[in-house]
């Protein structure tokens, strides 16, 4: 877990999400905007992680804060990862890497004795001027999504 405080905010950028809407950075109207990036829909992993943050979903609304979970998957096989998990929040398609590459997620990982390319599970919080205040690279899921809230909470 690292801390990073930049003095300049992130480029701007745009994606697609789930609910056939665009995400934009700038211009977010929440205090925080939570963005977990994770491997693959539908994988162990990757559905504990992401229920967690819907159960804490209320409570990062409370607040004042956005979550978004970002992976390589297509849009279509996050609609049904949002539908199957009853998720508040919407996903976005990253299948060009293009935030992936911007946050430094792109990692080589050893599956079953191979070396592959994939996605490191990490989690960055942005505030409202587009600044990163937090990061957590190398994530574990148990209690991730409480430590994220934890520290969003002790924020002045």
């Amino acid at each position: 877990m690292a801390d990073s405080q930049t003095a300049a905010p992130f480029a701007d950028f745009s994606a697609v999400m789930t609910g056939d809407k665009p995400f934009q950075l700038s211009g977010r109207p929440a205090r925080y905007t939570v963005l977990y990036f994770y491997p693959k829909d539908n994988t162990p992993g990757c559905t504990t992680e992401s229920i967690a943050f819907r159960d804490l979903h209320a409570q990062f609304q409370q607040a004042g804060t956005e979550i978004y979970g970002i992976s390589r998957d297509s849009l279509r096989s996050h609609e049904g990862f949002k539908s199957k998990l009853g998720l508040p929040f919407e996903l976005i398609s990253d299948p060009e890497e293009a935030m992936c590459l911007q946050f430094g997620v792109m990692k080589m990982k050893n599956m079953y004795g191979k070396q592959v390319r994939g996605v490191e599970r990490s989690t960055f919080v942005i505030d409202a001027d587009g600044k990163l205040v937090k990061e957590w690279r190398g994530v574990k899921v148990p209690h991730h999504a409480e430590d994220v809230l934890e520290f969003i909470r002790s924020q002045p």
